[in-house]
């Protein structure tokens, strides 16, 4: 029972991008080993400059 509301519980903070950070930094330690890492800070703070720049609406 414990297992699979672990699995429940991963699959949801997949589903709502909790788990983010976790995945870059994974990736980060394979493909760019040796650079340093960003904190979880810095991290969010890059993705909300990402998502939102160059946003062009009309109101």
């Amino acid at each position: 029972m414990m297992a699979r509301l672990k699995a429940f519980l991963a699959l949801l903070r997949r589903l709502s991008g909790d788990d983010a950070y976790d995945r870059h930094i994974a990736h980060r330690r394979v493909a760019h080993a040796g650079e340093p890492l960003p904190s979880r800070r810095e991290f969010w703070c890059s993705e909300v400059d990402r998502k939102w720049q160059g946003v062009n609406r009309c109101c």
